[in-house]
């Protein structure tokens, strides 16, 4: 519920509650010592929230629309003080905003920001850098250069890769599948696509599982979404090698020319590895660009003895991982490597003459040049600092813990024969679903299937209403099922312990009151 009032901050040199002189009658920014100040008490706000994060519910108490009749309908003619905002601030946003922060937060693929990566974000907003030229920000250029080759170097891959970083894996996956289109010959940056009686369909293919992003990169890429191929799994949910083959050559029988294949290292649903390696060989042997999707499991990669399961990634044109999720940066920042700079260049390279350099020599890098927009943030100052700040050794004791978490739940999960585990947990998402031991072995039956769906929607319902856990879902094989994904960065084991306490009491109950 939304508190009746919160007290403005009063008193002190400040005067927070009331309006700064310049808010009055000056023509520029806030004093730098009003500022201070403020920011000082947004600190403030800002840790007692991450504090305190846990005793709150995960999901607001909340219905669609009830938010914005809170705020005024109409923009503010005269100045507020800050104080007054900052206590609007406290008492509208905070009890009513998803908390993404939270231990207990387990739903899709976690995004839970670190301190210092925070502290990033506060300075990158005061420095207000443009990474779109070397010159508009040389050393938001040069930085990105460095954090890039970095993570290159964390995850083992070797020195042919370089990159960028942009806000999320959908752009970073359609990037790399506009320099697909590029390689294939066709130029589609100079002469686009409609029309063109010399170019046929053009087809990119993925597994079913692939991330939805994969589709959408085709639909804005102009290939339509019937330009992605869905090549079928197997009992993994990993792509079929056999049924990506057959789908290639009937392409090419039928005159449609193939450009791109996308495999996964960490699926939505469930987290499956895709083939890499023998996706790696039909690429070669076909002349296709290959995109390994792993924005969510990249970062097992930092852990030498686990790269197995990154086996021929680095044979890949591209891959992506998304330092907001695993990484536990904050939103948004996410890594696009490749090993063809320059097609990706070629795909976006666009230079009027007012963008260009012409006081400077040297080995210039352009970011805008790479991407189909001119201003960019300065992503790369909070990962400097997230990096520094835990080291690659304090990273991979993270995301260990993470791991070991996920498979203790799956432990649980395997141990009770009223729950069943849907599918392999390679990583450190665990889908399952309540299964009385009363239904066992009657999926068959129309009736049983049904009532086995319908416990499950309100079972995730009712742990959800609780505000103790928030969790998520997909569909396998045509079955609703329970997703718990442990990327979370404040998740601790009795949080675990807890979810998992939730979980069955929850399932009681709804037995019970059937």
């Amino acid at each position: 519920m939304i508190p009746e009032s919160t007290d403005a901050p009063t008193g002190g040199p400040t005067g927070l509650a009331d309006l700064d002189p310049a808010q009055l009658s000056g023509l520029n920014d806030m004093d730098p010592e009003a500022f201070r100040a403020s920011a000082h008490l947004a600190v403030d706000i800002m840790a007692d929230y991450l504090e305190g994060i846990a005793d709150r519910p995960v999901f607001p108490e909340v219905e669609p629309g009830s938010l914005r009749p809170l705020f005024t309908q109409t923009p503010p003619e005269s100045p507020e003080p800050i104080g007054e905002i900052l206590a609007d601030y406290r008492r509208l946003f905070e009890p009513n905003v998803t908390h993404w922060q939270h231990p207990r937060f387990l739903a899709y693929f976690g995004s839970s920001a670190s301190g210092p990566g925070i502290i990033g974000e506060m300075l990158t907003a005061a420095l207000n850098s443009n990474v779109m030229l070397w010159r508009t920000s040389p050393i938001g250029t040069e930085l990105e250069q460095v954090v890039v080759d970095w993570i290159r170097q964390a995850l083992g891959l070797p020195d042919s890769f370089d990159g960028l970083i942009t806000d999320t894996a959908s752009t970073s996956s359609m990037l790399a599948l506009a320099a697909a289109r590029q390689a294939a010959g066709i130029d589609a940056a100079a002469e686009g696509l409609p029309g063109r009686r010399d170019v046929p369909r053009l087809r990119v293919y993925a597994s079913e599982e692939a991330h939805s992003s994969i589709e959408k990169a085709c639909m804005t890429l102009g290939l339509g979404r019937s330009g992605l191929k869905k090549i079928p799994t197997n009992e993994r949910f990993e792509l079929r090698l056999d049924a990506l083959e057959e789908a290639i050559a009937a392409d090419r029988k039928a005159g449609v020319l193939p450009i791109a294949l996308v495999g996964t290292i960490g699926t939505t649903s469930t987290t499956s590895r895709d083939p890499i390696a023998g996706m790696a060989q039909i690429a070669r042997r076909e002349g296709l660009w290959l995109h390994v999707d792993a924005a969510y499991a990249g970062v097992v990669a930092i852990i030498p003895e686990l790269r197995g399961s990154f086996e021929g990634w680095e044979e890949a044109d591209s891959i992506v991982t998304n330092a907001h999720k695993w990484w536990y940066a904050p939103i948004d920042a996410s890594i696009l490597l490749t090993r063809k700079m320059p097609v990706l260049r070629d795909a976006f390279s666009l230079v009027p003459e007012y963008l260009r350099t012409l006081d400077r020599g040297g080995p210039i890098r352009d970011y805008n040049e790479y991407t189909p927009t001119l201003g960019r943030r300065l992503r790369a100052l909070k990962l400097w600092m997230h990096l520094r700040y835990f080291g690659l050794e304090g990273l991979r004791r993270r995301v260990s813990h993470n791991l070991e978490m996920a498979a203790r739940l799956a432990g649980w999960i395997d141990a009770d024969p009223d729950f069943e585990r849907m599918a392999p947990v390679p990583f450190s998402t665990v889908c399952f679903r309540y299964r009385p031991a009363a239904l066992a072995g009657r999926e068959g039956e129309p009736a049983a299937a049904k009532r086995l769906e319908d416990i499950n929607v309100r079972l995730m319902a009712a742990i959800n209403r609780t505000g103790e856990a928030f969790l998520s879902h997909t569909k396998l094989n045509g079955r609703f099922v329970i997703r718990v994904a442990i990327s979370n960065l404040r998740t601790e084991d009795s949080d675990l312990e807890m979810v998992w306490r939730i979980v069955r009491r929850e399932a009681a109950a709804l037995i019970a009151s059937d």
